[in-house]
């Protein structure tokens, strides 16, 4: 992928923030797009295609409204190996509901780890399916309180600005309390942190700070971005509550 824009060096908090409005709109923009060629391409096929993927269960988000146990514990198996996050519904109870029903109803199954920056963070979040993306980005999720501090080992939803947490998570891969001001951690990883740390990461951050995954094109193009232009980014084989 060529690089995109002028690379700039931005604090660690900037890094997570970065882009997301200018992202979304973008992600607004190809989706149009992409809506644009499917229906370029009509007939009876394309309208039975499209038919099959309004029935995918994970574009009714509205059903995704459990209430998350107390504490519980989501393995995720990977191409990297296996690791457990435990979940603490008192440090931040919307995102811990939010990722509850996420893993439960297997939203995260197949998702790669699209934002692994050494030393930093690891962060997943984004659908191989561009239309399961286009319905989540608009259930915005409100701000939790922080109550907890982004040690290492510790699991936050990524966000771009106030009540904009959608789908994205990241481990914080070092002790990165400065984003405690922002970012309120719901887990932890309590086993497998090395499996973290072993995820692919050579791709680096995405434009304009790199020239690794460009989150909007991700999120409008899904698969066919992930394959053609990184395609050895790990992912999530099957993630499940314990």
């Amino acid at each position: 992928m060529p690089r995109i824009g002028k690379k700039v060096h931005l604090t660690s908090q900037q890094s997570l923030r970065a882009g997301g409005n200018t992202a979304r709109a973008a992600f607004l923009f190809l989706s149009l797009c992409l809506l644009s060629a499917c229906a370029a391409d009509g007939g009876e096929a394309g309208a039975e295609a499209e038919e099959a993927r309004l029935q995918n269960p994970l574009l009714f988000a509205s059903q995704f409204n459990e209430s998350a146990p107390a504490i519980f514990q989501a393995r995720l198996e990977t191409t990297s190996g296996v690791f457990v996050i435990e979940v603490h519904r008192d440090w931040a109870p919307l995102g811990a509901d939010r990722f509850y029903n996420l893993v439960k109803r297997g939203w995260y199954d197949g998702v790669r780890f699209h934002r692994v920056l050494e030393d930093f963070t690891a962060g997943f979040g984004i659908h191989d399916d561009p239309y399961v993306n286009r319905v989540w980005q608009s259930e915005l999720l409100a701000d939790d309180p922080v109550t907890q501090s982004n040690t290492r080992g510790r699991v936050s939803f990524a966000r771009s600005g106030a009540n904009s947490r959608t789908t994205h998570v990241f481990v914080n891969s070092k002790d990165n309390s400065s984003l405690d001001d922002r970012f309120a951690p719901f887990g932890e990883v309590v086993e497998g942190m090395e499996v973290v740390d072993g995820l692919y990461a050579d791709y680096g951050d995405g434009p304009p700070r790199g020239d690794g995954v460009y989150q909007a094109m991700a999120l409008a193009l899904g698969a066919e971005y992930f394959d053609a232009e990184f395609p050895e980014l790990d992912r999530i084989e099957r993630a499940t509550i314990l």
